[in-house]
């Protein structure tokens, strides 16, 4: 499998496989990297005793981006996982297998 078709196919605890939409995932994977590059920001900023302040700001900043892309992974699983499970017939899984990683999502 190409890295082009690994980051368009992925398996649920059920190991149906399927392919989302590549430039849904194309953002979502350009948006985790800007995500790396502030935490690595982050990082210099401690190793550099950077006011505590600031460091919290940008903190802030990288998970309201993580929540964000959350989000696009919501939807994306909505408009296309949960209703190719309907047309498949296997709802019930899908929805109980986004229950359970929304109840480890959401504290």
């Amino acid at each position: 499998m190409t890295s082009s078709n690994q980051a368009e196919e992925h398996l649920h605890n059920h190991h149906s496989s399927h392919v989302h939409n590549e430039a849904s995932l194309r953002k979502i994977v350009n948006r985790l990297s800007r995500i790396e590059g502030h935490v690595r920001g982050i990082k210099t900023m401690v190793q550099e005793s950077r006011p505590c302040p600031e460091v919290l700001i940008q903190i802030a900043a990288v998970r309201g981006a993580v929540d964000r892309v959350a989000r696009m992974i919501l939807d994306e699983h909505l408009s296309e996982c949960i209703t190719r499970a309907a047309q498949e017939g296997n709802i019930e899984t899908e929805i109980e297998e986004l229950k359970s990683a929304l109840d480890r999502f959401i504290i």
